[in-house]
């Protein structure tokens, strides 16, 4: 069962006296289905965060229909109930982990949106701990989160949208300002979520975090440029080359030493493995030309 469906989704932003209006996303259409890890690449401007704010239900399509659970969230019926239940469903995490921390105190932000929410303080109490011990974050709840690493308030904001209990987690481009320890953190956090269960959408333009994903969409000027599997999408570098994306370093090797005439795949993206594939490949057309 798909947990989110976007059909033929538009969008557009609109100018002022100065600036013409900026259609951000034309006709997309993607299914998200319930558990999986989905990642939204393309490169600034392609309208990955205004898809993202769209499935929240931040802002509403212009044209088009986004639905969750089953239920159309644009149709003319949808009450007020509705779209609050739907949106205890799907959380998101930003880019910047300090526009998204409020207290100063780590339980006490974790806290903050199962107040708002009206949850008991017994279950709160019991909601952040396990939130925080998800995120490996347990030993920092009496911490300032001002004196924590960017990697560390990132996972402390994942442990306020996991207290909340959402269902579909979306991180809008949550590893774009850290450093590469504060990535891996919070990717490995990503992981373990994903494992437990929850529903992931990935938004990001680092090619190495599709290679984790179930299924991969690839926007260009807002629109799907090309989907399907990290092995599928990437197994066709000039595709997303032509316009101006990159592709995993191991993909770009392989392909050039593809085009030279070595018999190797496309799709390894662990950097053992395909050093590994070169070394056999090698040897193989070695003992082919009778070396």
């Amino acid at each position: 069962m798909n947990e989110i469906e976007v059909k033929n989704v538009s969008f557009t932003y609109p100018g002022d006296e100065t600036n013409p209006p900026v259609r951000a996303l034309d006709g997309v259409t993607l299914e998200i289905e319930k558990g999986s890890f989905t990642v939204i690449l393309g490169h600034n401007g392609s309208g990955k965060s205004t898809l993202a704010r769209i499935i929240c239900m931040i802002d509403s399509p212009e044209y088009g229909s986004v639905v969750i659970d089953g239920r159309d969230m644009t149709a003319e019926d949808v009450t007020d109930k509705d779209v609050l239940d739907a949106r205890r469903k799907v959380g998101m995490v930003f880019q910047n982990p300090d526009n998204q921390i409020v207290a100063t105190i780590v339980e006490e932000d974790v806290a903050f949106g199962c107040e708002n929410l009206g949850v008991p303080s017994d279950e709160i109490r019991r909601r952040v701990d396990e939130a925080l011990e998800t995120v490996g974050m347990t030993k920092y709840a009496r911490h300032a989160p001002h004196k924590l690493s960017g990697g560390q308030k990132q996972r402390v904001a994942i442990a306020g949208v996991i207290a909340m209990r959402r269902e579909c987690i979306i991180f809008d481009e949550s590893t774009a300002m850290l450093d590469p320890m504060g990535r891996r953190e919070v990717l490995e956090t990503i992981d373990r979520l994903n494992e437990d269960g929850i529903t992931v959408v990935l938004i990001t333009h680092y090619m190495e975090e599709a290679t984790r994903a179930d299924k991969v969409y690839v926007l260009n000027e807002g629109r799907v440029l090309t989907s399907g599997t990290p092995s599928e999408v990437f197994s066709d570098p000039e595709t997303l080359w032509k316009a101006s994306l990159d592709v995993p370093q191991t993909t770009e090797l392989l392909y050039k030493l593809k085009q030279r005439g070595l018999d190797v795949p496309l799709d390894v993206f662990d950097p053992e493995k395909c050093a590994k594939v070169i070394r056999d490949a090698l040897k193989k057309k070695k003992a082919e030309n009778g070396g």
